[in-house]
């Protein structure tokens, strides 16, 4: 018995079916992109590491670039040595962080960073120089501001010490304001700042108010940004701690020839 188009069960059966089909579409779109999302993630990524490198110009071939000079490693946390037994290449900290074994929780003042928890292994990219030396360490950080996660890319030189660039490539901070944290006039006042004081401290940091211009080891606060600021400064703080890459950073700027 065919059913009556100005009946509810036709229109329901007429929703039903456009729902479906619907459902269909979309969950095949995201099947077939799924492969190009995840290769557009990684040529950003390798783009921001390569900016922080000093190594990308536009219209180069990422990947080539990427593959030809930089070298990237696993580091185990808790002992500051290349954990050869993991795959760089297929590493992912969130996955490795499920197991428990394998997670560093952190609580009260230990997370000065706003993580709450992470893997106990992370990656550094190790940047050669034409004559294959090593010319720069790219730290991958993270900590928590006004209102998200900011993610960035640290680079080091050689030292292990010396800030070479910083780029942050994912937030959500106050445009005009946490948000410029994105700023390449204000990433500038990055390079040449020290992160190790005299002391052996952290001494880097952001000041409010803004740095002297012959401060070691200060950049300017963010204006009217104030808890980004401090975001930013102990996400410094915590990554490049005893508590993440500061053992890694020791043997390499011991000249260790096993980094």
């Amino acid at each position: 018995m065919a059913l009556s188009k100005d009946s509810k069960a036709y229109t329901l059966m007429i929703a039903t079916v456009i729902c479906l089909v619907g459902s269909v579409l979309v969950s095949t779109a995201a099947v077939v992109l799924k492969p190009q999302q995840a290769a557009n993630q990684q040529r950003d990524r390798q783009v921001n590491i390569l900016r922080v490198a000093g190594l990308y110009e536009p219209g180069i071939d990422v990947a080539a670039v990427f593959e030809e000079r930089v070298e990237s490693k696993v580091i185990d946390f808790t002992t500051g040595e290349v954990a050869d037994e993991m795959d760089p290449a297929s590493f992912d900290a969130n996955v490795v962080a499920r197991d428990p074994a394998n997670r560093i929780t952190l609580k009260g003042a230990e997370d000065i960073a706003g993580v709450g928890s992470h893997a106990k292994y992370g990656l550094v990219y190790l940047v050669r120089d034409d004559e294959d030396n090593l010319s720069r360490i790219v730290l991958p950080i993270r900590g928590y501001g006004l209102w998200s996660t900011m993610y960035a890319f640290l680079a080091l030189e050689a030292d292990a010490d010396t800030v070479a660039d910083i780029a942050f490539y994912q937030h959500a901070e106050t445009p005009g304001l946490g948000g410029e944290v994105e700023n390449p006039d204000w990433a500038a006042q990055w390079e040449g700042k020290e992160i190790y004081g005299d002391d052996g401290d952290i001494a880097f940091r952001l000041v409010r108010g803004g740095a002297a211009s012959d401060d070691e080891y200060g950049v300017d606060a963010l204006s009217g940004a104030t808890l980004t600021s401090n975001g930013v400064t102990n996400a410094v703080r915590y990554w490049l701690s005893k508590s993440a890459y500061r053992g890694y950073l020791e043997k390499v700027s011991k000249g260790n020839s096993d980094v």
